[in-house]
């Protein structure tokens, strides 16, 4: 996941003693918070002639024609328009260059993103546009997760109360990148604050159940209706590489990976009707309290002995919650 240094965040230093320490700590992009003022290309402008970072324009405007011809003179990497200032429908002419994305704030739907399709990504607001150093509204992952679902092949940038919790869960869901200012600049350093930001280990503030993929979202299989067709067909459904196995009152009884299917395929290779599906599950694997806080799964993943692509979340009773994948994160970090 890039950082996208907000470069306004800092009101002691001067624009271009702020670029120059971004560039000397390899932040990926600077992004540039555009409130309807043309100026900001002048800065831009500046950017361009000390460092080669790519620019993330998020402009808000009732008029966005009117940024047209400087985006076009004044090329950035990425430009974002705000969804709920527009007036009319957004269409920006082909000849501008760079990446699109549709900003929305908290409590807009990321449906209204399809009448952006052509565009590449998504910037979630977490916070309040336009106020630095508010607290990420948990209400956002769950939107993550829903874009990620509606567009798979859409990025998702994240702007708003980004420090180095939010930051690895935002890593684990498959954000593209986040926006930081108050907390970059805050911070003893800079150096210090993009540490925090980019590290695995993290303070806890948020619990697992805040951003795990919830129970109706997970490939389920009852425990009375286990096959080899319901198994599979879960396992295709959820394109995860495993399903959970519950009763009928949903408490949890294992899961069964591709792994488990191969090996029950491969002790019964003369007749695979002969394929006992209960000795398919694995009825302890490693698990996780939907009100564990992030470090202390950390804890548990780097106490185990072998490597861990998911944990199935359980409640304080043994029901099935849902489940947090490693995949994306795995991803990221390559």
């Amino acid at each position: 996941m890039k950082i996208s240094a907000s470069i306004y965040s800092d009101k002691s230093r001067s624009l271009k003693e702020v670029v120059e320490d971004l560039v000397q700590h390899q932040v990926e992009l600077l992004h540039v918070d555009c409130n309807d003022d043309l100026s900001v290309f002048e800065d831009i402008n500046h950017i361009r002639s000390w460092c080669d970072l790519p620019i993330d324009l998020h402009i808000i405007t009732l008029d966005p024609k009117k940024y047209f011809d400087y985006l076009r003179e004044t090329p950035v990497e990425y430009v974002t328009f705000q969804f709920e200032d527009l007036k009319v429908p957004l269409v920006i002419p082909s000849d501008i260059s760079g990446k699109k994305g549709l900003a929305v704030i908290t409590p807009t739907c990321v449906s209204v993103f399809e009448a952006y399709s052509d565009f590449d990504f998504i910037l979630i607001m977490a916070t309040i546009p336009g106020q630095s150093g508010g607290k990420f509204d948990t209400i956002n992952f769950s939107k993550i997760r829903q874009f990620r679902k509606q567009f798979p092949d859409k990025s998702i940038h994240v702007d708003g109360g980004v420090n180095g919790e939010v930051s690895f869960i935002l890593r684990n869901m498959g954000v593209s990148s986040s926006v930081s200012g108050s907390y970059l600049f805050n911070a003893p350093s800079i150096g210090h604050a993009l540490m925090n930001l980019t590290k695995r280990e993290v303070e806890s503030e948020f619990v697992i159940k805040d951003f795990m993929i919830p129970f109706d979202e997970c490939p389920i299989v009852q425990q009375f209706d286990l096959s080899i067709q319901t198994i599979l067909q879960a396992i295709e459904n959820g394109n995860m590489g495993f399903c959970i196995v519950v009763d009928e009152t949903e408490n949890f009884k294992g899961l069964i990976s591709n792994a488990d299917v191969r090996k029950g395929m491969l002790r019964n290779l003369d007749d695979l009707n002969k394929i006992n599906v209960a000795e398919l599950i694995n009825s302890n694997p490693i698990t996780i309290n939907e009100n564990d806080t992030v470090v202390s799964m950390l804890k548990r993943i780097k106490s185990c002995p072998f490597p861990i692509m998911y944990l199935p979340v359980l409640d304080n009773v043994g029901k099935s919650t849902g489940i947090v994948n490693f995949v994306n994160l795995i991803k990221a970090e390559l």
